[in-house]
């Protein structure tokens, strides 16, 4: 049967017609926060790299350290006592302490847009940083620079985050508390909630711990220590066992960013980030120990100034905090003969 020419245009405008009505995809990460990008840049010589999320109107922020084992650059400035207000970006990295390079390059990058605080002449953006240990991940000479910094910064948009081994979380593994040759890859993982209201809370965890991964909706260890057929030892159990193989000092981390857009001051932002930790207490086992340096930075755009309770915004930030870790893992691809998740068959 032929169409006719006009009954095919008809048909092509009807298809156009519905195409332009399709909701656009709802942004589930970070970027969901108006006003907040990322980019990410990875190495292609060694797995590593760096996230870069930047706030170029400026943010009201907090952190928080838990711990023991920080790779941290201007974490200081975000005391509530202290004189800054506001900051310009959050760098997280691979590459341990060499990694905070990274933040030069994206120093660089934002003065040469103009933003920053203004002294005299000079612009000086605020721009703290948190690196994850992945060191052993092929050559541990490669790492992070400032030239990766500046990059990531340069690639940055308000698209959806790209999730999975990207950026800090290119060389990021998990489940080591038997050993770094029974891990499985961790990564970088993004969520979102989105109240009625307009409150906005998100989060984007790097995941690099020491102990499992355990999904909180189910309570089941979904990534970590594998034993011989790539079922998981369970650092519940091995832990009630006794002693076994201790996991490194300094060869771990879960590093993270929260992003709002309520208004809070400086002081509540602290507690975002202090609340903030609970979902990696709930999605990671176990959390904050001497050898992980578990950081949070918490981040508020101020656009919804109807919204002020930073206690409300501190459990939904938990919550989406967790979902990030289980996301990371979950979107993570296996390197160096470290499987991820998806290439487990058990």
């Amino acid at each position: 049967m032929r169409i006719s020419p006009a009954l095919a245009l008809s048909v092509v405008l009807v298809t156009v017609a519905v195409e332009a009505q399709s909701p656009a995809p709802v942004n589930r990460t970070l970027t969901a926060v108006p006003g907040i990008k990322v980019g990410h840049v990875t190495l292609s010589s060694r797995p590593t790299g760096c996230t870069v999320i930047l706030a170029e109107g400026g943010v009201t922020a907090g952190v928080d350290v838990r711990g023991a084992a920080p790779a941290t650059r201007e974490t200081d400035l975000l005391s509530p006592v202290d004189i800054v207000q506001q900051i310009h970006a959050v760098v997280l990295s691979g590459g341990s302490a060499f990694g905070l390079d990274a933040a030069s390059g994206v120093m660089q990058f934002l003065e040469e847009k103009g933003i920053g605080f203004q002294f005299g002449s000079a612009r000086v953006p605020t721009v703290p940083a948190a690196s994850l240990f992945d060191l052993p991940m092929g050559d541990p000479k490669i790492r992070p620079t400032a030239d990766c910094g500046y990059a990531a910064a340069k690639a940055a948009t308000t698209n959806p985050v790209v999730e999975g081994s990207v950026g800090a979380g290119a060389g990021a593994t998990v489940g080591k508390m038997a050993g770094r040759e029974r891990a499985t890859k961790g990564g970088i993982g993004s969520a979102a909630i989105t109240t009625p209201d307009g409150l906005i809370v998100s989060a984007l965890m790097a995941v690099n711990a020491a102990g499992d991964i355990v999904d909180p909706a189910t309570g089941r260890v979904i990534a970590g220590a594998r034993a011989d057929d790539n079922s998981f030892l369970d650092a519940r159990k091995l832990l009630r066992l006794g002693p076994g193989t201790p996991a490194q000092p300094r060869e771990h981390t879960t590093l993270g960013v929260v992003a709002t857009n309520a208004l809070l001051t400086k002081t509540q932002a602290t507690r975002v980030a202090q609340m903030a930790h609970d979902g990696i207490a709930r999605a990671v086992y176990p959390s904050h120990t001497n050898t992980d340096g578990d950081t949070i930075f918490a981040l508020a755009t101020g656009a919804n100034s109807q919204v002020t309770d930073g206690s409300r915004v501190g459990a939904l930030a938990a919550e989406v905090v967790a979902e990030a870790i289980v996301r990371a893992v979950q979107q993570a691809t296996g390197v160096l003969n470290v499987p991820a998740i998806r290439d487990l068959k058990r």
